[in-house]
């Protein structure tokens, strides 16, 4: 199932994830954020589950927020997977 996440207080607005039971794959960053990271995390979660994810990069600041586009990413992975578990 693809999802697409709105984030808040980060650089890129959305984020495209695609989720089969609690596996993610295909993590796109969309409409900004800083170049080589959002190519950078999407290929070390691939293949990553919801958990994996959250534990990994759950709850790293960027600068002066208190978010960043790996929590975010967070955020996204755990939407997807409540998402498509209402879908079955």
């Amino acid at each position: 199932m693809e999802y697409i996440y709105n984030t808040e207080n980060v650089c890129a607005r959305r984020i495209k994830v695609e989720i089969n039971g609690d596996i993610v794959s295909n993590v796109v960053f969309l409409d900004g954020g800083c170049n080589g990271n959002l190519k950078a995390v999407p290929r070390l979660v691939d293949g990553m589950t919801v958990k994996e994810i959250e534990e990994t990069l759950g709850g790293i600041t960027c600068g002066r927020r208190q978010t960043s586009c790996a929590d975010q990413l967070t955020k996204a992975v755990r939407a997807a997977y409540e998402e498509s578990q209402k879908a079955v």
